[in-house]
């Protein structure tokens, strides 16, 4: 499959590019970021998936987390997909929270939304299958991680897909979207009204359910203007019960903003680079 490159542009001792190839799984064609640091140039290199929110396209974690320095000096590849299908003909919806820009990371079985939307898929098998094949980037070391809606899409698929994703870590991510409107209008919509398909897209009843086999790292801000729809108290009494290995963290005053991100993304960037044998 023929990945086309948009732009590429030396960052720090690497390369941050952008790409765009047409997707067997969404149907569309598919913009991603990859940023190669120096270390790539000598062989392939364990790579962090970057999973963004509600709104994102690839673009915004890419220039306003901070992450490459970071990946950079650890020898690590960042990959920054984009959150949903786009263009003429894929189905949207007037509320930022549905549609292009909310795939919620699910392969959708409804109307109108399952023709496209199959970002699971996407994300979980089709471009790393592409990436690893075409670029030098080792399939046996990575790590997933992700903000909000994307720490949410992180978090289950690497509890389900444990071979996959050797690491898993999220920044305030949509905790347990059964029982928040951050998840159950998006779940109905894109599965159906029978809530017995949604929890396997539900991190806390996962955690519950499976846990991850390795330590799980999660960082939350307390002055979050979103924690009632977040609901982080139930992936941690989750964790708690499964007495998962990790940490959850409150920190102190900060927000839902790409500030946090860039905050903690530095801690998560060496969190991934030492499990994933750096």
């Amino acid at each position: 499959m023929t990945i086309e490159t948009l732009s590429e542009h030396r960052c720090f001792g690497g390369t941050q590019g952008v790409y765009r190839h047409r997707s067997t799984s969404t149907g569309t064609d598919m913009t991603f970021g990859v940023f190669l640091p120096e270390a790539a140039r000598y062989g392939s290199v364990p790579v962090l998936w970057y999973l963004s929110g509600l709104t994102c396209t690839h673009e915004n974690a890419m220039i306003k987390s901070a992450a490459q320095a970071h990946a950079d000096e650890a020898g690590i590849a960042l990959v920054f997909p984009d959150t949903s299908p786009r263009g003429e003909g894929v189905a949207d919806d007037d509320a930022y929270d549905l549609g292009q820009g909310a795939g919620f990371y699910v392969n959708a079985t409804e109307a109108p939304w399952a023709q496209h939307y199959r970002m699971w898929d996407y994300v979980a098998t089709e471009l790393p299958d592409l990436l690893t094949a075409q670029m030098p980037l080792d399939p046996g070391a990575m790590g997933i991680t992700g903000h909000s809606m994307g720490g949410h899409g992180a978090l289950t698929i690497a509890m389900t897909l444990p071979d996959r994703f050797r690491s898993v870590s999220a920044l305030a991510p949509i905790a347990n979207p059964t029982r928040s409107d951050w998840g159950r209008k998006q779940l109905a919509a894109y599965l159906g009204d029978d809530e017995s398909s949604w929890a396997a897209h539900d991190a806390s009843l996962l955690m519950r359910d499976r846990g991850f086999d390795g330590d799980v790292l999660i960082d939350q801000g307390t002055a979050d203007q979103f924690l009632d729809l977040l609901m982080p108290e139930s992936l941690s009494h989750a964790m708690a019960a499964r007495r998962q290995p990790g940490m959850f963290r409150m920190q102190e005053g900060f927000d839902h903003s790409y500030w946090f991100v860039q905050s903690f993304i530095e801690d998560h960037v060496f969190w991934h680079a030492e499990r994933l044998g750096l």
